[in-house]
Parts: C-alpha cells; structure tokens; sequence
C-alpha cells in the first residue's frame, strides 16, 4: 500500500507514455507543466491532487456552430462519412454534442454526465459553471451536454462538437456560457451561416456574437466562416448577390479579412439546369470544401501551439494577474484587520473605563477596585486570569481577522476575470489568511525569488517549444534537405483516406513534419487508456479503448 502511485501519477504517467510514441515535443511540455504546478502548490492556487496537465485537451477539437439548419450536421455526417448526426430544415438536436472515436462499431449515445464527470473531455466539471451563471443549471447537465461515439476513421486522434442552433436573441446565459468555453477550447471553429435566408441584417445579435466577438481575439485566424446551402442562390436573377450581402454584413461585424467558403451538399442540391451555372456553383464549391478539409487535417499542428499558448498564458496569468490581485487582496484584507481591531477593542476598553469610573474605581490616577486588590494577593489566579485574558483577545482577533478576509474574498469574486482564474485566486487568498500566516508580510504566501525564477523558467521554455515547432515547418535559409511526405505504407500500415469534393480524387496525406497521429494511436489519448480495455456492449471495444483491433 505504501508508495503507491496517486490517480493524478498514473494519469500523467499514461499521458506522458502516449506522447513519448505520438509527438515527442509534447512531452517536454508535459514537463514544464508540472513545474507550474509546484509554483500554483506553492501559492495555494491548486491542491495536490491537481495539475493543470488534467485542465488541457491534448487532441485536437473542432468545433462546428451556427444558425438554424444551416447544415452543420449535415457537412459533420459528411466529413465523417457516417450519419450520426440528425439533419432537417427545423432544429433537431437542441444539446451540445462531443463526438468521438470508438472502436465499437455500434454508435452509441451517452448523457452529459459522461462529460461532466471525466476529466479527458472539454466539458469536465461544467456543471460547476453553469451553476455559477445560472442557479439550478447545474444539476440539468443531460439537458445541454452528450457525448456520441463513431467508427470513423477521421475521429482518430480528434474530436468533432457540434452545437445546437445558434440564435442569440433567445439563447439562454447557460448556452452561451458554454459556447464560450468551446470557443475558447477549440483548435478550429467553422462557423455556418445558411443562404436560404438571405436577410443577415435581421439576425445581428447572431452576427455580433459569432462574428463581432471572435474577430477581436488574439486566436481569430482559427475560425472558417462558411455561407452553406449555396445552391439556392441559382435561382436568384444574381446568384453572386446572396453572397455578397452576407459579405457586407460580416463586414459590418468588422469580418474584411479572412476567407469566407460557400459550400452546399450535392445528395440534397436543387437542381440547376443552366449547365455553365452548374458547373460554376460545383467548381467553387469543390474548391472551398475541400480548403477546409485540409484546413481540418492541420488542426494537430495548431493543437500543439495551443497547448503550448495554454502554458504561457497559464505562467503569465500567474505572474501579471493572480499575485499582484494577491498582493492588494493582501495588503485591503491587513487594513480591515487593523480598524477592525482598533474599532472593537477600542470599543471595548473605552467601556470598561468608563464602567470603571462609574463604580468608583479610581482613586486619582490609582486603580483601586476590590477585586482587583485581592488578584495582586493572589498571584497564581492572577495569571491564569490574564492568561484567559489574553486567549480571549487572540479569538476575537482571528475572528475579526477572518470576518476582513470573508470581505475581501467576496469582492474578489467581483472582479473582471475569468472564472478560473477567479477560483485560482480564491484558493490563493484563502491560503494568505490563515492562522499561521503572518499579517504583515508583503508578499503573497509562497511568492519568492525561486517562484519567479521557476516562471521565468516555464516562460524561456515555452518559447522554444515554438521555436522547435516552427523549425518543423518553416526553413528561412533553405538549407534543409526536403522531407519526404509520411504515408500509410512507411509502418507496414494502410493510411486513412476519403473521399475528396470532387468526389473522385483521394485524400491527401498530411504535408511533411506534419503532427498528425500515427495510425495505431486513437482518440480520447492514453493518458487516460485502460491498459485491457474490455469488451462494450456488442462485443466491441468501449469509447475508453485505445488499442485497434
């Protein structure tokens, strides 16, 4: 029993045994997350059952949103060349779907439990969030979240979510809530718009929270903004008109850059009888599905840069939010301490003068109460007396201590942060007030010159795993012999493939130094695979499994 491994051990131990076979760079990162993890020990922010390699997705998400039946499920069935998702022209799925591989050939549909309660997905604990912004939420989880498992061979290695209908005039906090988070979470977001309603300036709370408030971000250039259903343009006098007024309004929204695709589906197209129309309408569309194919095969490269955003942006939160807000909660929380102790002990001796001077106690400047005269005759009671005297007066101080840190604490939650770091920050604070912490220290408990040289650290680290990671792809002086493009038959093993736009030419392979997965390598990652997966219903293996038949 002794020296047994913990949970939170074993889980990075599988992690790091996945990533030494699936992206070795990775690895280090691994590394440099656990030495954030002694500094977020150090400060309280985290206990040590926690690690921030448990709060990041290590495989690719691609997530897909948008309007009403604008054929999100639809163009998901068709990337994964299987029907699992319900389409129409009315809403049909109202939750917030994760797909992901299974070795099971049966698909499966699991609740939202199965996301909120396992730390591998991206909706781990968000009951706990939805909670926060809307009371009661928390215990409907099933009613926003599900989890479906899929044979396709596209799922390996990533996951798909795909979002109910997006319409943000109707749209409740929770929804948005955790819209926001898979925004935040995703290595790709394509975003749909339907062309059959060719009025996009009656929908500009849509627009504003889609467009307006992803083309700020720092990330924007992860979003594919796709005009779909294109073909009902063809009936237009100007089919080009459509488009071009869904180009003005996502210009409105501050969208003047980036690509915007058009695609339709072939199976459900109308028919359009001018020949040149419906060559023209097929061309862009087979040009533009397939740039977002290739788009969807690059999202392993931008799933490592990700990660690796998350350690900087985790050490400079550290760094630029979390101590200074530490620091002043320090520093408000000593004042308030202070006047509370002077206010009530004050207080309480000016009473007892006065209570004194009302007995008669006081001979000139001499006390002289009776009770007084016969504790100096005995002094052992005399110093028990002042012992309890004195535990007396430490009680109320730490009372009232405690009372000024609950104050502080209670704005904290106030301020203009992320949730995150706002518990971060609480589980920090709440280690500066305890008993044994000093109430005049400066610094934050656990903030010192090595805390600051193990950030540093992780930050120097971090920029070269983006060197290494550019070194893979970029080659300014060309002086590196080419890489020959990785194939399924280099292991012995047949790679993926399917179906092109065109519907005739073969998948490419991803380009050369490419992270995509091997193919033995499966989605969720090993970090969390049991090492003998057992048998699921049907006699395949579960959604767990992570070794192929």
């Amino acid at each position: 029993m002794f020296g047994r491994p913990s949970a939170l051990q074993q889980r990075i131990k599988k992690l790091r045994s996945h990533l030494a076979q699936e992206n070795p760079l990775l690895l280090q990162v691994v590394k440099s997350f656990r030495v954030l993890d002694g500094v977020a020990y150090r400060l309280g922010m985290l206990d040590d059952t926690a690690s921030f390699t448990t709060r990041v997705p290590w495989w690719p998400m691609i997530s897909v949103m948008g309007t009403f039946s604008s054929g999100k499920s639809t163009f998901i069935n068709f990337y994964l060349e299987e029907k699992i998702q319900q389409t129409g022209n009315q809403a049909v799925d109202d939750k917030f779907t994760v797909i992901c591989y299974s070795n099971d050939e049966v698909q499966r549909v699991l609740p939202g439990l199965a996301l909120d309660a396992d730390p591998r997905f991206p909706f781990y604990q968000m009951s706990r969030d939805l909670e926060a912004v809307a009371a009661g939420e928390g215990s409907r989880v099933d009613s926003y979240l599900q989890l479906k498992t899929c044979h396709s061979e596209h799922l390996r290695g990533k996951i798909v979510i795909d979002s109910p209908g997006f319409d943000a005039d109707e749209q409740r906090t929770a929804t948005l809530k955790i819209t926001d988070h898979i925004v935040d979470l995703s290595d790709l977001v394509l975003v749909f718009f339907d062309a059959r309603h060719p009025e996009p300036g009656a929908m500009q709370d849509t627009l504003e929270h889609l467009v307006a408030n992803t083309v700020r971000r720092p990330d924007a250039n992860k979003f594919l903004y796709i005009l779909n259903q294109i073909d009902n343009a063809a009936r237009e006098d100007n089919p080009e008109e459509v488009f071009g007024a869904w180009q003005r309004a996502l210009a409105q929204k501050g969208l003047t850059a980036g690509r915007f695709y058009s695609t339709y589906d072939l199976d459900a197209a109308i028919p359009i009888d001018n020949p040149t129309l419906r060559e023209r309408f097929e061309t862009r569309r087979a040009a533009d599905v397939d740039a977002i194919l290739e788009r969807i095969e690059q999202v392993e490269v931008e799933r490592a840069y990700r990660i690796i955003g998350v350690l900087e942006k985790t050490a400079h939160a550290i760094e630029e939010q979390l101590v200074p807000t530490l620091r002043e909660a320090r520093r408000r929380w000593r004042r308030r301490t202070l006047w509370l102790d002077g206010i009530i002990f004050g207080a309480i001796g000016a009473g007892l003068l006065a209570a004194s001077v009302w007995a008669g106690y006081w001979q000139g400047l001499t006390f002289s109460a009776p009770w007084f005269i016969w504790l100096t005759e005995h002094p052992v009671i005399l110093w028990l007396s002042l012992a309890a005297l004195a535990v007396a007066t430490v009680y109320v101080h730490f009372r009232l201590r405690r009372a000024a840190a609950n104050g502080v604490a209670a704005a904290m939650r106030a301020l203009d942060y992320d949730s995150e770091i706002l518990e971060w920050m609480e589980r920090a604070f709440e280690q500066n007030t305890r008993a044994w912490q000093p109430l005049f220290g400066a610094e934050p408990a656990g903030w010192s010159t090595a805390t600051r040289k193990r950030l540093a650290q992780v930050l120097a680290e971090a920029d070269s795993y983006v060197q290494t990671l550019n070194s893979r792809f970029t080659d300014p002086s060309g002086h590196s012999k080419p890489r020959r493009a990785r194939s399924g038959d280099d292991k012995g093993k047949a790679a993926p493939r399917r179906v092109s736009a065109t519907a005739s030419a073969e998948r490419s392979e991803p380009p050369p130094g490419s992270l995509a997965p091997e193919p033995v390598m499966v989605a969720p990652p090993a970090d969390f695979v049991r090492e003998e997966p057992a048998a699921g219903p049907g006699g395949g293996d579960s959604v767990a499994s992570g070794e192929r038949r």
